[in-house]
């Protein structure tokens, strides 16, 4: 099960999140998150990383031209929500983020292919980090059709649940390893991590 630690402000925690092995840090691009960092933050805490562990920006309608900058800043992925701009395949990895319909009925928005997609709760003003849970039962059956990052509302405490639930390919938490917006616990951290393991 791959681990993806989202909403990194400072280079300790990002350090104590490597030392733990976690397979990606994000890092919110977004302006309107109490997580956001700049182009020159993101550089600095991209070159902290160390390697093997994937940087993922963060964004919420972005132009094409902020997903390169970013990229350029040290980013390799770029997870999206809402539009995700044209121009963009062949430069970097895409993960475009939806949402289990709530008839459990599929996603929105819609996503050609079978690529993998980040399953996240529906917040239309702070469009993620909201501590929200998803319907696991309905993820499970996005994840038997493509590869799903399961956000949302995870915690030390419910993420073994979660994964049993929604049998996902990876988990995604922030807000649930944090003692402040941006601010993370290296204990919570450890735990989910462990939690992560045991489940597998």
């Amino acid at each position: 099960m791959r681990i993806k630690i989202c909403g990194f402000t400072r280079v300790d925690d990002l350090l104590a999140a490597a030392r733990l092995n976690v397979d990606a840090a994000g890092f919110v691009l977004w302006p309107g998150s109490p997580r956001h960092v700049d182009l020159t933050h993101l550089a600095e805490l991209t070159r902290a990383l160390p390697p093997f562990m994937t940087a993922v920006g963060v964004f919420v309608d972005p132009s094409r031209e902020d997903v390169l900058a970013a990229r350029a800043a040290g980013i390799q992925v770029a997870q999206i929500t809402g539009r995700v701009p044209s121009g963009l395949q062949g430069e970097l990895t895409v993960l475009p983020v939806v949402h289990v319909r709530e008839d459990g009925n599929g996603i929105t928005p819609e996503v050609d292919g079978n690529g993998a997609v980040v399953v996240d709760a529906f917040d239309p003003i702070r469009r993620g980090g909201t501590g929200r849970t998803v319907n696991w039962t309905h993820v499970r059956a996005v994840s038997t059709m493509r590869p799903v990052v399961l956000a949302g509302g995870l915690t030390p405490e419910n993420v073994r649940q979660a994964m049993r639930e929604a049998r996902p390919f990876a988990v995604d938490v922030s807000s649930g390893v944090e003692q402040a917006p941006g601010i993370k616990s290296a204990d919570r951290m450890a735990a989910f991590v462990a939690a992560v393991k045991a489940g597998a």
